[in-house]
């Protein structure tokens, strides 16, 4: 496997994870407490909650994040030590703003 796609594979995985994150029903604070064992729900499927949608604005503002927050942590890394993660972080995120740039293509 080339480096390149090396990079991108780790950079998309991570990005479906925060995606799949934003996805998740929230949980209101309530309801994490109190509930009586005896009241709790039981059965297959009887803790599923329905995922949000995201629009496609949503999408695209958590794509950004992602780069924004790699390129901020190769900024942080300063020094010659970690020139290797800093490169990689910034390869990641050009990778993700380059899918936002040409949508349809990969990399």
């Amino acid at each position: 496997m080339r480096a390149r796609d090396k990079v991108a594979v780790s950079a998309l995985r991570s990005t479906l994870g925060a995606l799949d994150n934003a996805e998740a029903a929230p949980v209101d604070e309530a309801e994490l407490r109190g509930v009586a064992l005896e009241l709790s729900p039981v059965g297959a499927g009887a803790t599923e909650a329905e995922r949000r949608e995201l629009s496609e604005h949503a999408v695209v503002e958590v794509v950004r994040a992602e780069a924004a927050e790699r390129l901020d942590a190769a900024d942080r890394l300063t020094a010659p030590a970690h020139a290797d993660r800093a490169e990689r972080l910034r390869a990641e995120a050009a990778v993700l703003l380059g899918f936002l740039d040409n949508p349809g293509t990969a990399g």
